[in-house]
């Protein structure tokens, strides 16, 4: 219902904004936590667990994300997981879409449980080492992929099919079409040209995931948002197969009119480390 949506999202930006802006990342990386711990127990769940198996696993990602935290490695470079993590959804998630539900249906139960400790613990360093570098890095990413969500939804209601025919993947998300993901494509890229504008007149102290992209080659800027658009079309796609093989609408019923956790970060997932390579090469 709408107004069930309208409450849950002030909730939450009530809850959000406060930890965002605070002038210390610690907020916003602890309650980035109990979000990742959430959404590990929507994934045991999706993939077959009980209730206290999925307990135990939103337990245990959370328990890994703070030993990460005490550890530092929010602070040290890791290019290599980000790297890890560029070759799973590029690679994985094209062979998951590909195959479909019948090929995560094969997949060890076990092994699709660890796959989705791994891309949320990921995540979620992810987003505690862009909060380091500045909020407005930070909220350059997820702008990107609110951004590519809503272009993709308007493009696709108003011109959906009917330039290209066929949908993006019928069998996984009958919804979605390729005139929706070129709709996001540059729905992102104007952000991106805007964004960009707006560090150097506002002379931001920390530049935004454009800015620091065309810092380093103009003609990067391009092919890397594109890919970024791509990935948070994949980390849709992907939780949306999730759903459909455990016959399920929404991930959980956590979020009010919205769902569940990872029907809220789902395009977040991939885009986060994925920026934060970008930005490490």
């Amino acid at each position: 219902m709408l107004w069930q949506r309208v409450v849950t999202a002030v909730v939450l930006l009530l809850v959000l904004l406060p930890a965002m802006f605070y002038p210390s990342a610690a907020p916003l990386t602890a309650l980035a936590i109990v979000f990742i711990a959430a959404a590990a127990w929507e994934w045991a769940r999706l993939v077959g667990y009980g209730r206290a198996a999925s307990v135990g696993c939103a337990a245990a990602c959370a328990l890994v994300c703070a030993l990460t935290w005490a550890g530092g490695m929010v602070d040290r470079p890791v290019v290599w997981l980000w790297s890890l993590m560029a070759c799973i959804w590029v690679v994985g998630g094209a062979w998951l879409l590909h195959g479909g539900t019948a090929l995560w249906s094969r997949i060890p139960r076990a092994v699709r449980l660890v796959m989705g400790f791994l891309i949320l613990v990921a995540a979620w360093l992810a987003l505690a080492q862009a909060r380091h570098v500045g909020v407005n890095f930070v909220l350059s990413i997820m702008a990107l992929v609110w951004a590519a969500d809503i272009s993709a939804y308007f493009a696709g209601r108003t011109w959906g099919g009917r330039v290209v025919a066929g949908k993006l993947a019928p069998s996984i998300s009958p919804g979605k079409t390729w005139e929706g993901v070129a709709g996001a494509v540059v729905g992102v890229l104007l952000l991106a040209l805007l964004w960009q504008w707006a560090d150097g007149h506002f002379q931001s102290t920390a530049p935004s995931l454009y800015s620091r992209m065309l810092q380093s080659e103009h003609w990067f800027m391009l092919p890397a948002l594109v890919g970024l658009v791509g990935m948070s079309v994949v980390g849709d796609l992907v939780e949306s197969l999730l759903k459909r093989t455990a016959g399920v609408k929404d991930s959980s019923g956590l979020l009010p009119g919205h769902g569940g956790v990872l029907d809220r970060i789902d395009a977040l997932l991939p885009a986060m480390p994925l920026a934060m390579l970008l930005v490490s090469l």
